[in-house]
């Protein structure tokens, strides 16, 4: 059973349709990927399924129950990792647990014990007794994280937990999450970092404009785009038309187009030695082609006609 069910979440703001119709689960030991920009619907949804805000239409089930019938029952099973910080920075790091480990109603003697066990596991012992305010940028997420994991959460929703850190801080989140999901934790990743989904996440929801695009594997992602084959023309496309060559879309799916480039995916099982000679005879003159495995941006590309950025 998914320890978080979502059913067609939508909300709206005004004239804006932040969240559109979303639907994915999340199992327990799995760390799902909600991929997409700034402004895709990440933290929106992130909101209603914390019960922050209430969806317009749609609901969210957590460990089988429908969240609004039993909110408070939900929010003990899940931890929630906000991507603005949520500490008090003139209190020391080890405050900052305590009060949050009594906020998920561990006793006094839990809440402590908890907090040493944390501040081991975030390698912050010996900054324990510091304020807050003097800690780095990475130091300060790793607090935030496990201001969530007080009473040992089996759902976590983490916001863009790695925002605006350092990259060595940044593995080290990412390590001790990975560590998280291998004692049965589900986790809902958002991010718009593409590595960190790809390196991190068992399946990955694509989101934009509120919509869930597609989702899959990492490799079922890669095969909505032709498995393993990806072709990067180089050439002078600034006044070529693709859709006007002919049968050219019956074999090939154009990822993206620039002045200078051609990114493009075979339709169909076919050997790539006759994808070349193909592509090697189109109506332009070719200066080079390469092939590549696919990546999740150009998933994206092919999905929303943009590049994935911050």
């Amino acid at each position: 059973m998914s320890l978080l069910k979502v059913e067609r979440l939508s909300k709206t703001f005004g004239a804006t349709r932040a969240v559109d119709s979303v639907s994915f689960e999340v199992h327990p030991g799995e760390i799902y990927g909600l991929l997409g920009p700034n402004g895709a619907g990440k933290t929106t949804s992130i909101s209603m399924i914390s019960g922050l805000l209430k969806p317009d239409a749609g609901e969210v089930f957590v460990a089988g129950t429908a969240f609004w019938s039993a909110p408070q029952t939900a929010k003990r099973i899940m931890g929630v990792v906000p991507q603005e910080l949520a500490i008090y920075e003139e209190l020391s790091g080890r405050e900052n647990l305590e009060f949050w480990g009594r906020m998920a109603g561990l006793s006094a003697r839990d809440a402590k014990a908890r907090t040493t066990e944390l501040l081991a596991a975030l390698t912050l012992t010996d900054r324990a007794k510091d304020a807050v305010k003097n800690y780095s940028g990475g130091m300060k997420r790793r607090i935030n994280l496990g201001c969530a994991l007080l009473h040992r959460p089996k759902l976590l929703l983490l916001d863009e937990p790695t925002v605006g850190i350092d990259p060595q801080a940044r593995l080290n989140i990412l390590e001790f999450i990975r560590n998280l999901r291998a004692t049965g934790t589900a986790i809902l990743y958002t991010t718009h970092y593409l590595e960190e989904a790809e390196s991190l996440c068992q399946r990955i929801g694509i989101i934009d404009h509120g919509r869930l695009l597609a989702e899959g594997t990492l490799s079922e992602l890669q095969e909505r785009l032709g498995g393993d084959r990806v072709f990067v023309l180089e050439a002078d496309f600034k006044n070529a038309s693709p859709d006007a060559w002919a049968g050219f879309h019956d074999r090939f799916r154009v990822i993206q187009k620039s002045e200078q480039q051609l990114i493009v995916a075979a339709v169909g099982a076919r050997d790539p030695s006759d994808c070349l000679k193909e592509l090697l005879n189109l109506p332009v003159r070719v200066e080079n082609v390469s092939l590549k495995r696919p990546s999740l941006n150009d998933v994206f590309l092919q999905l929303t006609g943009r590049e994935l950025r911050e």
